[in-house]
């Protein structure tokens, strides 16, 4: 929580940083995304999603329609939007909170901001001109994460550099900077230890002003850290709160997950850690 006087801005809001971890909850609304494929393809199951993890203290919702694991196979803009058309107005219209959508298509970006969704989660690793344009036209949020390959073993810096420069591209396009959320991109392209360093070093990573957000719910490194790559994807919670934790204590702000009760009850504990250590000046 290291931001100071700053926020990350979208449609219709903001969320000022540096007083608390935020939780953005993660519905996929996809038949084979990694950890939930499935269990919320249906209008109703996407529904009841949405509404407990309000209930158990989500800050914004992220929905998509395209699986982005390793090995899924691409669906057009098209079958994307198939997909959501349904559950993003259901969706917005049972809840409250921020509704944030997980595409790199600037058509289905157009599409869902204009029925009045809030963000958009961009995992495309670029700053496609044409999405930046989609971005001003409604004052949304952007998520813009890296997921290029990285071969070095200074990859704090590498990465830091390369968010610094989308970041700096963006702005050069006419979007806002406090409209820019920034994500290391862990599970994109790296290795196994690259993720692990990527999370020790969010301090370092992480650009002062603006939103930072980290994205490792069940993800491969769990397995890996544990050194049970078989490990149910549904099981890995508790590597997840290790990680989360680790990351908060760096400054991160917004943490991504599959399971939000889980991931509120720990922000809330490390948040509290935090501010004891202010108030002390540790």
């Amino acid at each position: 929580m290291n931001n100071k006087h700053t926020q990350f801005c979208f449609r219709e809001g903001s969320i000022p940083l540096g007083s608390r971890t935020y939780i953005m909850g993660i519905i996929n609304a996809t038949p084979d995304s990694f950890s939930d494929g499935g269990d919320n393809f249906s209008v109703e199951n996407a529904l009841k999603t949405a509404i407990q993890m309000e209930k158990q203290g989500a800050d914004i919702l992220d929905i998509g329609g395209q699986s982005t694991r390793h090995d899924a196979i691409p669906i057009s803009c098209d079958e994307e939007w198939e997909r959501l058309e349904e559950i993003l107005p259901s969706v917005l219209k049972a809840t409250k909170l921020p509704v944030s959508v997980d595409t790199f298509y600037p058509e289905v970006a157009e599409k869902a901001l204009s029925i009045g969704c809030h963000i958009i989660n961009d995992v495309s690793g670029t700053v496609n001109p044409k999405m930046a344009e989609v971005i001003k036209k409604y004052g949304a949020g952007w998520v813009l994460m890296n997921s290029a390959v990285e071969e070095t073993d200074n990859i704090a810096e590498c990465i830091h550099n390369r968010l610094s420069n989308m970041l700096e591209t963006a702005v050069s396009l006419g979007v806002n900077a406090q409209n820019i959320c920034l994500d290391p991109g862990i599970g994109f392209g790296k290795t196994m230890e690259q993720n692990l360093k990527i999370v020790l070093e969010t301090n370092n990573i992480k650009i002062n002003g603006n939103a930072y957000l980290l994205g490792a719910s069940r993800k491969r490194l769990i397995g890996y850290a544990v050194g049970d790559n078989s490990l149910p994807f549904k099981e890995r919670d508790f590597g997840t709160v290790a990680i989360n934790t680790i990351g908060v204590l760096g400054g991160a702000d917004i943490l991504r997950v599959h399971n939000v009760s889980a991931a509120v009850q720990a922000a809330l504990v490390t948040d509290a850690i935090i501010k004891q250590g202010e108030d002390l000046n540790v």
